[in-house]
């Protein structure tokens, strides 16, 4: 199973209804099979995260965030693993907003070694 443990992650591409950007660093801790995690940057002024790690480090989580204009968002995510060439993380987002219009998208965010 892949730890997700004190790493810190970057988004990559996004479609267009996606409110993070490169500027948005998310900091994901994991204790057994749990994952959570916050966030901020760029449109973004806080979020949180919520989920489990499957035993292929498929990840399935809850989120809600924060933006500039103080409005509340939220939604959930399955995000499967790739490992890259430096053994870096790469994770493929599915996800769909739970408020606002429910429509979903697509999001690709990498490791950054810290």
């Amino acid at each position: 199973m892949i730890n997700y443990n004190k790493k810190a992650f970057q988004p990559v591409s996004n479609t267009a209804n996606a409110q993070t950007s490169a500027a948005t660093i998310f900091h994901y801790q994991q204790q057994g099979n749990i994952l959570s995690g916050t966030y901020s940057g760029g449109a973004i002024k806080a979020g949180q995260l919520l989920g489990v790690v499957n035993t292929d480090g498929t990840l399935y989580f809850f989120y809600h965030q924060l933006d500039e204009a103080m409005q509340l968002h939220s939604g959930y995510c399955k995000s499967v693993p790739e490992i890259l060439a430096d053994g870096r993380i790469r994770l493929h987002e599915e996800w769909q907003w739970t408020s606002g219009d429910n429509s979903n998208g697509k999001s690709i965010i990498e490791e950054i070694k810290q």
